[in-house]
Parts: C-alpha cells; sequence; structure tokens
C-alpha cells in the first residue's frame, strides 16, 4: 500500500474509532439527557452508527479490517444528570469533528468530500448541544486561540 494511501487509512481507523466512542457515548447522554432533548440524543446516536458503518466500510474498501468497539470507553467527566449529559453530548460531537477534520487532510475524492460533510454535521450538532458555535471547528489547535459563543447548555 503507497504512503498516501497507508495515511488515509489510519486516519478512516481513527474516524472509526471515534464514532465507536460516539456511539457509546450517547448511550449515557440518552440515559441522562432530559426529555426536552431526549430527540437530539436519538438524532444524535443514528447519525453516529450510520458514520461508523459506514467507516467500516471504506476501511475494508482500503484493504484494512475495521478495528472494534472497545467494550467500554472512559467518559471525559463525570455524567451524573441532564446539564453534564448536554455538556457530553457537545464534546463528542468537538472529538468526531476533529478526526473527521485530519480525514480530510489525509483523503481526496468522495472520501474527502464525506468527511468534510461529516465535520459540519457533527460541529452543527456541537453548536446546537453547545448553544453556540466554535470558531474552526475540528481544529482543535485555531479554536483554542479564537474567541468563541458563550457556553449556555440546555437541559
Amino acid at each position: 500500500m503507497s504512503g498516501s494511501k497507508d495515511e488515509e487509512l489510519k486516519a478512516v481507523q481513527a474516524a472509526l474509532a471515534a464514532e465507536h466512542a460516539a456511539v457509546y457515548g450517547y448511550g449515557v447522554v440518552g440515559g441522562r439527557v432530559g426529555e426536552k432533548r431526549r430527540d437530539d440524543a436519538r438524532t444524535g446516536y443514528d447519525a453516529h452508527r450510520a458514520r461508523r458503518d459506514e467507516l467500516q466500510r471504506a476501511v475494508r474498501d482500503l484493504g484494512g479490517e475495521p478495528q472494534p468497539a472497545d467494550p467500554a470507553y472512559a467518559l471525559p467527566f463525570p455524567v451524573p444528570d441532564s446539564a453534564s449529559a448536554v455538556r457530553l453530548a457537545a464534546e463528542l460531537e468537538d472529538r468526531v469533528a476533529g478526526v473527521y477534520a485530519d480525514l480530510v487532510r489525509a483523503s481526496t475524492g468522495t472520501r474527502r468530500g464525506n468527511a468534510a460533510l461529516a465535520l459540519r454535521e457533527a460541529a452543527v450538532r456541537a453548536a446546537r448541544w453547545r448553544g453556540g458555535s466554535v470558531a474552526f471547528p475540528g481544529l482543535a489547535e485555531r479554536s483554542a486561540a479564537a474567541p468563541s459563543a458563550p457556553a449556555t447548555p440546555q437541559a
């Protein structure tokens, strides 16, 4: 496999790992989020499951073996209530956007377009969960230096 294909496969596998984690995380979000946001949690969960399945096919298309999901994932912070579930959902989307930004850089053609679309979808979901957007979604090194919209999660 050529160097660029190796890098692309590595980026697809990283996106797959992020989607596995997001599916797990949304299971936590759905169990803790308030009734008003439950449909948002279900929509996010379904979107990440679909992207996960798409990425598994992409890994196979590139000649790789899709990495399986871990049995459990460490959450970035405790999630005892609806407000923390909302924060977790925004965090999951930010992390997914980051790996899709990497996949955009590592891929070409249709896969690159799909990665850009997935990045945009994650950024929009993050903004909805957060109640505002960040500059340069998916690019943590740039968004940390830029001012962001105030974060007021809605439980």
